[in-house]
């Protein structure tokens, strides 16, 4: 069962369904507030009430100055249809992926031409596999909301420990000198990378309006960029004030793109090659994984 499922599930057992206050004229409507109140009967769909409250392809930033950008697909590789990505970064010359699901979660190294799994380990089955990143001869994994994570060696994937942390764990990358992780909230956490003990948060923006589900994370060129869960736009975060200051559309890439992302197969996983300025993205379950490049769009910046 997808987290989005998990999700739904653990408000419908206490009885909630969402109910929306109307946004501003001008404020994206994944800002808008979400306050889960009580009631006898739910909603089954509920994953598909919220997709349409909430818009796609980043178009509800097309006259707010910031830059935006398409992207052109430079090439198509196959993707295991059967990885709920949680993670993707480039490294060591192949694709390193995290997979969620109790019981399914896995680190797995992948080789991008072919999609096939090279090397791979399996998480205990109790945990939900997040976000990773690797920092020199390790590998880090999240877990959703256990509050664990796990240390593995970037060669053979041996379990050299585990950490804990507050709350709960999604995307992970790094800037150089410190690792990011998001949480499904507005606040980003910057971790030492030896102690992976908070050194300091940055609370992510838009017109001074906070910006819920962060999701997976990359660092591009000296920026931050993330998904947004359950939608098929990517933002930009400028990681000293946290404003969001692009807005990449993803929309389209596949068939029935927006059926799978009420299905909860979302946009989710980017992976950058800084040796040969290559951007790779994927999705829960897709069956494709892109090669990209940004093409800047009119009305930005």
């Amino acid at each position: 069962m997808t987290r989005s499922i998990a999700k739904v599930k653990e408000f419908l057992s206490q009885g909630l369904v969402p109910s929306f206050f109307a946004p501003s004229i001008c404020a994206p409507a994944f800002f808008t507030t979400v306050v889960w109140i009580k009631l006898s009967t739910v909603v089954p769909m509920v994953l598909l009430f919220l997709s349409a409250f909430l818009p796609h392809g980043g178009g509800a930033y097309a006259a707010d100055g910031l830059e935006r950008f398409e992207a052109r697909v430079v090439n198509t590789y196959p993707h295991d249809p059967e990885a709920y990505t949680q993670g993707l970064f480039f490294g060591d010359g192949a694709l390193i992926e995290t997979t969620g699901q109790f019981g399914q979660s896995s680190l797995r190294r992948v080789e991008i031409e072919t999609g096939k799994v090279l090397e791979k380990i399996k998480l205990p089955d109790q945990f939900f596999g997040e976000g990773s990143v690797m920092w020199q001869d390790r590998i880090i994994n999240l877990t959703w909301r256990s509050g664990k994570g796990f240390i593995f060696s970037k060669d053979g994937f041996k379990k050299l420990g585990q950490f804990t942390y507050e709350g709960e764990g999604w995307g992970l990358t790094h800037n150089g000198t410190m690792l990011i992780m998001s949480d499904g909230t507005p606040r980003l956490r910057f971790l030492d990378p030896e102690t992976l003990q908070v050194i300091r948060t940055l609370n992510v923006t838009y017109r001074d309006r906070p910006v819920r589900f962060l999701n997976e994370l990359e660092w591009i060129k000296g920026r931050l960029f993330a998904n947004v869960y359950g939608r098929d736009y990517v933002v930009r975060i400028d990681p000293v004030s946290g404003f969001i200051t692009g807005v990449i559309d993803f929309s389209g890439l596949i068939p029935d793109q927006e059926a799978r992302i009420a299905k909860g197969e979302v946009l989710n996983g980017i992976a950058y090659d800084a040796g040969n300025d290559r951007l790779f993205v994927t999705g829960k379950y897709w069956p494709k994984l892109f090669e990209v490049e940004l093409v800047p769009v009119g009305g930005g910046n």
